[in-house]
């Protein structure tokens, strides 16, 4: 395994400080379960691999890159887990990583609302300018961004441009609202983000950008007779995904010690996409 440069080893806790001030738990939502889910903090770190999510996959990958640590934007254990054994998804990711000896660690929801985090990053790569949380719960921190286009352009247009900007992935980027409308203020939440629809129109958005998006909240929304909100649907992990390299390029900075690495797996699970007989390019 080649690394891109000389790596001195640092115990875990110093890296955990880091992670701290960058997304500090206090931010993270009551249901989150970010932090260090395996691994001791006693552990010596010389090359960490950043990822989207944990799968035996990216464990393998991180293995063969010599990394000691990943560090996963989705929790590896976000829900209730009662058995660990080899025969269980959780069980085979959880015994993988302690017998490579691979802690894992998790910036969740504390890393969404953060300047520079997910959904600030999401907001960057779309082209928004004169950016502020959707929801703010601090100073210059909050759910989601809204923004304006530097130059207003047709839901259609501004679609295509969307896809120029993500990952390729199989999943479908799905449009919904007229799509000659002129769009020029422009909300977006990294992850799901259907339940910041009603904060997007009170901010007077014209477009919300988010992923997994359902028939009735869409219906509903597109059809709003005192404020319709045109929607577009896009890969989790494509939204998510981005946040990786300029993630890499801080930690770093702030860690020259560590050699910092973004996963090339693609966990998006989607293996194929086939385009509606209905389907429209605008």
């Amino acid at each position: 395994m080649t690394r891109l440069r000389n790596s001195m080893p640092l115990p875990l806790s110093n890296l955990l400080g880091v992670f701290e001030s960058l997304w500090p738990v206090s931010g993270a939502e009551e249901w989150d379960r970010p932090g260090l889910a395996t691994g001791s903090v006693r552990q010596d770190i010389t090359t960490a691999l950043l990822c989207v999510d944990v799968t035996l996959g990216v464990l393998s990958e991180a293995k063969e890159q010599g990394c000691e640590l990943v560090i996963s934007h989705h929790p590896l254990l976000l829900k209730a887990v009662n058995f660990l054994s080899e025969n269980q998804l959780k069980g085979e990711l959880v015994s993988f990583a302690v017998k490579n000896s691979i802690a894992i660690f998790s910036a969740h929801t504390n890393a969404d609302i953060v300047i520079d985090g997910v959904s600030d990053v999401l907001a960057q790569q779309l082209g928004l300018a004169n950016t502020t949380p959707l929801i703010a719960t601090g100073n210059g921190i909050g759910h989601g961004r809204i923004g304006k286009l530097k130059k207003p352009q047709s839901l259609s247009e501004y679609a295509k441009l969307v896809a120029s900007f993500l990952p390729d992935t199989n999943a479908p980027i799905r449009v919904a609202g007229d799509l000659s409308r002129v769009i020029e203020t422009v909300a977006v939440v990294g992850g799901a983000g259907d339940s910041f629809i009603p904060a997007a129109q009170e901010l007077g958005a014209d477009l919300l950008v988010t992923s997994d998006l359902r028939h009735h909240v869409v219906l509903d929304a597109v059809s709003d007779p005192a404020n319709p909100l045109a929607l577009i649907d896009i890969s989790h992990f494509a939204a998510e995904s981005l946040w990786l390299k300029p993630t890499q390029t801080t930690l770093s900075k702030l860690i020259p010690e560590v050699s910092f690495v973004v996963s090339q797996i693609s966990t998006d699970p989607w293996s194929m996409s086939v385009q509606g007989r209905g389907s429209s390019e605008g």
